[in-house]
């Protein structure tokens, strides 16, 4: 009867301590489903900050084309005003080669007229 009575105490004990271990899986379980939950609300939260960051790029991407497109224009008319310009400042410079060459004609027939007159009085 006293092994009995041991082998009884000894399964009891096993079992109490069964029972300690699985009220501590219990609390741990419950622990990481909390993490899970917690997980699955920052894996939602990461996935709205993608959504919300590729949309940004998508317009970004459309306002660089746009800007890309703004520039060729004025650098096209840009290019247009520097021609023109260039043109104007090449005739400018024929003008004025041509008054030299008038000047330089006038200055030349002042000299004998002023030498045929004589000297006032």
């Amino acid at each position: 009867m006293t092994i009995n009575l041991i082998a009884d105490a000894l399964v009891a004990s096993l079992l109490v301590a069964t029972i300690i271990t699985c009220y501590i899986l219990a609390k741990r379980i419950e622990r990481l489903k909390a993490d899970e939950a917690g997980m699955r609300q920052t894996v939602g939260a990461l996935v709205t900050a993608t959504d919300n960051a590729e949309r940004a790029i998508a317009g970004l991407k459309n306002t660089l084309g746009d800007c890309d497109r703004t520039l060729e224009e004025r650098l096209r008319t840009a290019e247009r005003y520097a021609a023109d310009l260039a043109a104007q400042v090449e005739a400018g410079q024929a003008v004025m080669e041509r008054i030299g060459q008038i000047v330089s004609a006038a200055a030349l027939v002042a000299k004998p007229v002023a030498e045929a007159q004589p000297p006032a009085p």
